[in-house]
């Protein structure tokens, strides 16, 4: 494509070369450099790409975007320099272009929030399937194009990634894409230039503060309300606290959802859920609730918790708006089942087993509290922590799970480059503070086994930590190990020695 083509919506200064030159992709790596591509300069948290200019045109390089004109001194003639003031920015517009607006031709759906995220999309995804709509998928767990599944490195991807991953959804029939969209996504531009067709907001909470990530509450709270100036109908969950200050200066049309318990008189609610309680099928637990406004109706979903509700109350919302029916939505709630946010393992009719993703302080506390709605004869957590991560983290785990839960079993989550018995130190550090009772299994299998093993009738065994993932990374090397594939093991071979 020519430069020229690339760069229609993008403001910029051609400082070196012509616009009048082709351009084979583009490129912010500088690995992956070949000759007739364009490279991005990203400035980043960790590298500068402005450092590897000499690098790139040695390897022939086509096109340079940098921010800082000084720099164009080093590159020779033959070629292009574009100036721009932000380069991922322009990356983002570039990319778009490149790829031949995909976002354009496909209903883009955008969620952000602290919690919830995930089951979100899954939710919308899987009523949008059940009634035959071909939707793609991007977030926590990777992305997905109809049954196909890719890795992503962030949640919410490269602004190229993401632009790619629309044309290929779009080359395979896709019709709608629904998103996370990440404080950080919002923050580095990665979805710069997109107006998403509904944007999505769960709840907020302090999170992602921190070196690299967010210096302060209010700037997370700033990025996240960028998406409302963004796309054109928010569906905003108004029992959230901070509700209006996502709000603030919107651009979009806003639909709302709460729950009868904190109605607020002075507004136009668009979707009430009311009677809200919880059921257990054989050990399968979920929620039963009555929803009235836009959809009116008896609704079940099979994800414990009242915050699997308010993630039901967006995903049915956002597909009344798109067109689907009350009775379509009704059946396709009543089918969703998010891997890794308490995912059901069937493994007995006498106790109950649970994966969770949860790994800090607000989603464990959310989890157990959720839990113990089912008035569990035991609530056992098998769990462990992340190494070099913060140790605050482990605290925290290790006080909620030893108040909330009638036994931890500490054991190896992703320990990285330090020592399990180091980690479990920490969590029971937090543990001894909430006056619970653990006990220590190093080798997470043989922790869950053991777990099974002391399972009685009314119990609830929660998995923490892992959810989505399938590895455990040790020193430097990933382990295949997903605990879907553990249990089943396990039943197996129990089954095994009793016949």
């Amino acid at each position: 494509m020519k430069l020229e083509q690339i760069c229609t919506n993008l403001s910029y200064q051609c400082i070196k070369g012509s616009m009048d030159v082709e351009v084979e992709d583009i490129i912010y790596d500088s690995r992956k450099i070949k000759k007739g591509v364009m490279f991005v300069c990203l400035s980043g948290a960790i590298t500068d790409g402005h450092k590897y200019i000499s690098e790139v045109v040695e390897k022939g390089v086509s096109v340079i975007v940098l921010e800082r004109e000084k720099e164009a001194y080093q590159i020779p003639e033959g070629i292009t320099v574009l100036k721009v003031s932000s380069a991922r920015k322009a990356l983002a517009y570039m990319s778009a272009a490149f790829f031949h607006h995909p976002a354009s031709k496909l209903v883009t759906v955008g969620v952000t929030g602290t919690n919830g995220k995930t089951t979100t999309t899954y939710m919308i995804k899987g009523m949008l399937e059940s009634v035959g709509k071909k939707a793609g998928l991007i977030g926590t767990n990777g992305a997905m194009i109809g049954e196909q599944k890719l890795p992503l490195k962030n949640t919410t991807p490269e602004s190229y990634e993401l632009h790619h991953l629309f044309a290929t959804m779009i080359e395979q029939g896709c019709q709608y894409v629904i998103m996370e969209i990440s404080s950080q996504g919002l923050k580095m531009d990665r979805t710069a230039g997109i107006t998403f067709d509904y944007g999505i907001f769960t709840n907020l909470s302090p999170d992602h503060i921190g070196p690299n990530e967010h210096d302060t509450f209010v700037e997370y709270m700033e990025c996240k309300s960028i998406l409302f100036r963004q796309c054109k109908c928010g569906i905003v969950n108004i029992d959230d606290p901070y509700y209006k200050k996502i709000l603030q200066n919107h651009t979009c049309q806003v639909k709302t959802f709460s729950t009868i318990s904190v109605k607020k008189p002075d507004m136009n609610i668009d979707l009430m859920a009311s009677y809200i309680e919880t059921i257990n099928e054989n050990g399968k637990l979920g929620m039963h609730f009555y929803v009235n406004g836009l959809i009116n109706g008896d609704m079940r979903v099979y994800i414990p918790g009242k915050f699997s509700v308010y993630n039901a109350l967006a995903a049915m919302l956002t597909c009344h708006l798109i067109g689907i029916t009350d009775i379509e939505i009704q059946k396709g709630l009543e089918q969703v089942q998010v891997k890794g946010r308490l995912e059901f393992l069937p493994v007995s009719r006498g106790y109950t087993m649970l994966i969770d993703y949860a790994h800090n302080r607000e989603s464990t506390e959310n989890v157990l509290s959720a839990l113990l709605q089912y008035h569990p004869r035991h609530l056992i957590c098998v769990y462990g922590c992340g190494g070099n991560r913060s140790k605050l983290r482990r605290y925290d785990m290790g006080e909620i799970t030893g108040r909330m839960a009638d036994l931890c079993v500490l054991t190896c989550d992703n320990p990285r480059n330090e020592e399990i018995c180091d980690i479990n130190a920490d969590i029971k550090v937090g543990i001894e503070k909430g006056r619970g009772s653990y006990v220590e299994i190093d080798d997470r299998k043989k922790a869950i086994a053991w777990s099974m093993s002391k399972a009685k009738q009314g119990d609830i065994i929660l998995l923490l930590g892992k959810g989505h993932e399938d590895y455990q990374e040790i020193k430097g090397v990933k382990y295949n190990f997903d605990e879907r594939e553990v249990v089943s093991e396990i039943l197996r071979n129990t089954d095994e020695k009793n016949q």
